[in-house]
């Protein structure tokens, strides 16, 4: 009941209560954190305000007519900038370099000589009326068996090929990362993107990309039929520990049976870099469909575009089969099958899943298990997709998602200044707040059991809020605004005057 009024008021249903004790006037008070999940199952507020986060990150980068200044941006979870330079997944720095020639079962890729510009072309009409539209594009991978149209699932489950499906899902960033890198060559510009990867109903992901600028629908589909990505992995095709699992003894994982140390991860590196006749341990490419669209700056279509863009950001990657995944039913038997496939096979160098292939992970310590690694990627939830579900390229805003989250609040503070309201400081008591004797003025610290109690963090949450949402229309009616002041700038970041 009381977790329905919080999602009805659009507050945390799972907050964090903490303590917070200033060292310099020795005040003690209870603070609710809201949890800031991005999974609606998990918390449906948080999981919204993420969503339209997101969706001003697109809009605010989409449709860009100025090029941005060089921008340093600290390391973020969902920048990329898909400059790959290598052809493949080379497994770090020391590797041999492989040839860079394309493999002969690939198309061939276009090659434009590179202008100095992220922003599209502009285009002038007849009566004058100048243009810049850019493109919405939409990407899937290819089929892994006939499925049921509607529903979703394998027509022969036994014929479908799961482990295929697996690893795509699990290094499906990679192969997009890689198309935008091709893309750029093929269009002679650094082409700039807000990438999201949602599922499809047979459970494997797809990606909607808004591109910045207009692209020939024909270098597209070139591109992505000529895009592939390669694993240069040790093989792993066949398990060599299947009931039972190395042991770690005297710093190395060894055979349970003769104690002898498995093959080290550098070491099968090394065999299959002078291996002449070696193969990559997967091969992925793009499926033949592609959806291409051109939209243009302030029209309802590039509004509706943004919602559909992030539609499922707050969903698991299980999610779209909804409630014909019960227990016993087709799409739970290809749910579970897929989820067997993702919990064995090795997501990163690191993974304890190289143990049953006779392997040791890169820099492996005790207390590695297979089928045990602790990466989502292995969950059920998310199917092999255990990274980024966003891929934002740099320029797209030159801005990292806590700027932005910075410049809607500076907006709703902006209004309350104007019309004379007090607004603390967003980082008052941050942890660099420091006190005057060096340390840390400000200790948090979580409250000790029977201290606060769900009910009282949600009721503090609804209070809290209707007392900012009264203020602030207390304030819009002073300064006499009717909604919040439209201002693109960075919180942060000076603008810039650079016209494209």
């Amino acid at each position: 009941m009381v977790a329905g009024l919080a999602q009805d008021q659009g507050v945390c249903v799972r907050p964090l209560a903490r303590r917070l004790v200033d060292r310099v006037s020795g005040e003690a008070s209870t603070v609710v954190l809201p949890c800031g999940s991005t999974r609606e199952s998990r918390c449906p507020s948080c999981a919204k305000r993420a969503r339209v986060l997101r969706m001003h990150q697109c809009a605010e980068g989409w449709h860009r007519v100025d090029e941005l200044p060089e921008v340093d941006l600290e390391p973020g979870h969902d920048e990329a900038d898909g400059d790959l330079e290598s052809d493949d997944d080379d497994g770090g720095p020391g590797r041999v370099v492989r040839s860079t020639r394309r493999r002969g079962d690939a198309g061939d890729l276009p090659v434009r000589p590179m202008e100095a510009r992220t922003v599209g072309r502009r285009f002038t009409a007849a009566d004058g009326k100048v243009y810049r539209p850019s493109m919405f594009i939409t990407l899937t991978l290819p089929s892994y068996g006939r499925i049921i149209r509607g529903q979703g699932v394998p027509v022969d489950p036994g014929r479908y090929h799961y482990r295929r499906a697996a690893l795509d899902a699990m290094h499906f960033a990679k192969l997009v990362d890689r198309w935008v890198q091709n893309l750029r060559r093929g269009a002679g510009f650094k082409v700039q993107y807000f990438a999201a990867i949602e599922p499809q109903r047979r459970l494997a992901p797809h990606v909607h990309v808004a591109m910045r600028g207009a692209i020939e629908r024909q270098v597209i589909r070139q591109v992505t039929k000529g895009t592939y990505f390669q694993l240069w992995w040790p093989s792993f095709d066949v398990p060599l520990y299947v009931h039972r699992s190395p042991v770690f003894v005297d710093g190395a994982y060894r055979d349970p049976d003769t104690h002898q140390a498995l093959k080290t991860w550098e070491d099968a590196l090394a065999e299959l870099d002078q291996d002449p006749d070696a193969r990559p341990a997967h091969v992925m490419r793009l499926g033949a469909q592609v959806d291409v669209k051109g939209i243009l700056a302030g029209t309802k279509d590039a509004d509706r575009t943004i919602g559909y863009l992030t539609k499922y950001l707050a969903k698991s990657m299980s999610s779209p089969m909804g409630d014909s995944q019960q227990s016993g039913s087709p799409a739970a038997a290809h749910h579970d099958r897929l989820a067997a496939e993702v919990r064995w096979l090795p997501c990163t160098p690191g993974c304890g899943n190289w143990l049953r292939y006779g392997i040791q992970p890169k820099d492996a310590g005790p207390g590695l298990r297979p089928g045990c690694c602790p990466s989502k990627a292995h969950d059920a939830e998310h199917l092999g997709l255990g990274g980024r579900r966003v891929l934002v390229s740099r320029k797209w805003t030159g801005k990292t998602l806590d700027v932005h989250r910075a410049d809607r609040a500076a907006v709703v503070r902006q209004v309350l200044e104007e019309a004379g309201v007090q607004v603390a400081e967003p980082d008052r008591c941050a942890a660099d707040v420091l006190a005057p004797d060096g340390e840390p003025r400000f200790v948090w610290s979580e409250l000790p059991p029977g201290e606060s109690s769900y009910n009282a963090a949600v009721f503090a949450q609804i209070l809290q809020r209707h007392e900012w949402r009264a203020q602030y229309d207390r304030a819009k009616r002073v300064t006499g605004r009717t909604g919040p002041p439209v201002d693109n700038r960075s919180a942060t970041h000076p603008p810039t005057d650079n016209a494209a």
